[in-house]
């Protein structure tokens, strides 16, 4: 069989501060042993290796966490020790998150030089207030210097992380962001909504959010601006120009394969039988530097019955849908296991009635939620 494409997920678990909304595996941190996570991710690399199966990596994904820590020869170092085990394909798109409140900038330039061709700045808002309430430890005006030493540093593929629907936040003032944004003239936004999850301060103590209909004005208005502005929308919450999506998170959506490395990270793997295994790391940085561990803490493999879900609810993320031929292509199931649910659920108006393509209508985008209930019904 012809396995899907590959990338790599790189975690760095440490930030200043952790912000009340989140709720990835980032810890604060006194001290952060650089070197010796390195190191450890560089082992971690090694043992996974042979999991790509004599494919090269089409991404190289650092996320956190805070990856901007970390120094420029660090990501050097991973970013050499990627490509002397497995290779990258000559079109490798290599990004590293970044929080413009701990970005060095003399430190971007670094970045490049070391293969970094993406960056990704976690602005959320420019917007002074709203950055204090989310516990952001910038400033609009730090963001955007941020975003022009990237520039002078020679990056020419940009992503801002914008959220919208904050506590106490007007359309006017998610509609001014999204302004700025535009601005600056990026490649790529992402611009998402805020949602409390558990195990967050936000969720123990839950701030006042818009109201639905609120909420549901700023999703209109934001769109039509970053249409007219030239964003096309590609997936739920990401917005680009033509030819820059995001090259490594379409491969999740597309259902490919993924090596993930660093403490708490996640991968899956289609195996040569066609069957499909997930495995995570040893989540609390501590443990994963403890030299008698093992990186990984468990794997599963996926049952083919909880694949057509687990299919589904990546490629109907995407507003184009994905070719219905690479149902079977990457799952170990015909497509006539989708027959009976694609039948009902263009039926409902929630899919599109096409014979080639998996895609949503702008009513199943709207109501995703329903419709993935819906095929976990059939």
């Amino acid at each position: 069989m012809t396995l899907p494409p590959l990338g790599l997920y790189v975690h760095i678990p440490w930030c200043v501060r952790k912000c009340p909304y989140c709720d990835f595996n980032s810890h604060e941190a006194a001290r952060i042993p650089e070197s010796e996570y390195v190191e450890a991710l560089l082992q971690d690399l090694a043992q996974d290796r042979d999991m790509a199966e004599g494919r090269p990596l089409g991404s190289v994904f650092f996320g956190g966490g805070t990856p901007s820590l970390f120094h420029a020869a660090s990501i050097d170092a991973i970013l050499e020790a990627a490509d002397r085990l497995i290779g990258f394909d000559s079109q490798v798109e290599i990004t590293l998150e970044t929080n413009p409140g701990t970005a060095e900038y003399d430190n971007l330039a670094g970045y490049r030089s070391a293969g970094v061709n993406r960056i990704s700045f976690g602005v959320q808002s420019f917007d002074e207030a709203h950055l204090r309430i989310l516990g952001r430890i910038h400033s609009g005006r730090e963001a955007l210097a941020a975003y022009d030493q990237a520039r002078r540093a020679g990056f020419d593929n940009i992503n801002l992380d914008l959220m919208h629907g904050l506590p106490q936040q007007t359309q006017a003032q998610a509609e001014a962001d999204v302004r700025q944004a535009l601005a600056l003239a990026p490649e790529h936004i992402s611009w998402y909504q805020l949602t409390i999850e558990p195990n967050t301060v936000y969720y123990s103590r839950p701030p006042q959010l818009p109201e639905d209909e609120v909420l549901w004005d700023i999703q209109e208005a934001g769109q039509a601006i970053l249409a007219a502005g030239g964003f096309a929308q590609y997936e739920i919450s990401a917005y680009s120009r033509p030819g820059k999506q995001s090259r490594h998170n379409l491969n999740y959506w597309q259902f490919g394969d993924y090596l993930g490395i660093g403490a708490g990270a996640h991968g899956k793997i289609t195996r040569n039988d066609g069957s499909l295994l997930r495995y995570w790391k040893t989540r609390k940085p501590a443990d994963y530097l403890a030299p008698e561990k093992p990186f990984s803490a468990g794997e599963n493999l996926v049952p083919a019955e909880q694949q057509l879900l687990e299919f589904m609810m990546n490629a109907l993320r995407l507003t184009e849908g994905v070719p219905q031929r690479w149902f079977a292509e990457r799952t170990q199931l015909p497509d006539s296991a989708l027959t009976a649910a694609k039948a009902e659920l263009v039926r409902r108006g929630l899919m599109v009635d096409d014979p080639e393509r998996l895609q949503a209508t702008a009513l199943g985008l709207r109501f995703l939620n329903d419709t993935l209930t819906l095929l976990s019904e059939a």
